[in-house]
């Protein structure tokens, strides 16, 4: 979150120039080129990926259905409300987080919260709204404390996840933080070593950057962050927001 390694199913491609213009975030951006890496390494064990196939006619209206009231792991026992996700179920770009937090709980809705605000301040600087993109988590149900959820919770509810974005099928993923982007690509690293480059994942581009509650304790990183939101940016050829004055 194995024992036997086998290639990555993620491929890197490379990166795209970025041409659209920095945005103003209060925080000096980092020049830093992001590291690529040409193998990541894998969780042992069958891949959840060869495990599920597509569901033909498969959509989100169904995958939700089939997650139903679930008790399929311990976090049910704790939850208050099933986070499945929300958004335009034919967005160009999902949003994937790890799990959601309190205020998610109490209403249902993903990144609603001090970090989900960050994230519609990201998302609205892109030139969307929150009503354009598709926001999802790893996990459906509130880890307790807010706590990392474990090996078997994700292995649990990851093929939802899977299936949610077969569904939408957009044009590229962004892993909010490290468990979001280890879920998809198969992997134990370190975010650091691979934010900012772009896999493919089930013919869909995907790239992994921070969480916003990493930015509400680091703010110093959203430079970073807003390097790898342009580079979504020309890959959907986004303008960023101008700013009133």
């Amino acid at each position: 979150m194995g024992e036997r390694t086998a290639k990555p199913r993620a491929k890197v491609l490379e990166t795209a120039p970025v041409s659209a213009p920095a945005l103003k975030i209060s925080t000096p951006v980092v020049t830093e080129a992001a590291t690529v890496v040409s193998a990541l390494p894998v969780i042992a064990g069958p891949s959840l990926l060869d495990a599920l196939d597509r569901v033909e006619g498969d959509t989100l209206e169904r995958t939700c259905e089939d997650l139903g009231e679930c008790t399929r792991c311990k976090l049910h026992k704790t939850r208050n409300k099933i986070v499945f996700g929300a958004g335009n179920p034919r967005a160009e770009l999902v949003f994937v987080g790890e799990g959601p937090g309190h205020d998610e709980d109490l209403q249902g809705l993903p990144f609603v919260g001090r970090a989900g605000k960050l994230l519609t301040q990201m998302i609205e600087a892109m030139g969307l709204t929150r009503e354009d993109v598709y926001i999802c988590n790893v996990v459906k149900c509130r880890p307790p404390e807010n706590r990392k959820p474990e090996e078997d919770e994700v292995a649990t509810c990851s093929p939802y996840l899977f299936r949610q974005l077969d569904a939408i099928a957009p044009k590229a993923i962004v892993c909010l933080g490290a468990t979001a982007a280890q879920a998809l690509l198969k992997t134990t690293d370190s975010i650091s070593r691979f934010r900012g480059t772009w896999f493919d994942y089930r013919n869909t581009r995907l790239m992994a950057t921070y969480h916003p509650a990493y930015l509400l304790r680091n703010p110093a990183a959203k430079g970073e962050v807003w390097k790898d939101l342009q580079k979504v940016m020309a890959h959907l050829g986004l303008q960023p927001r101008k700013s009133s004055k």
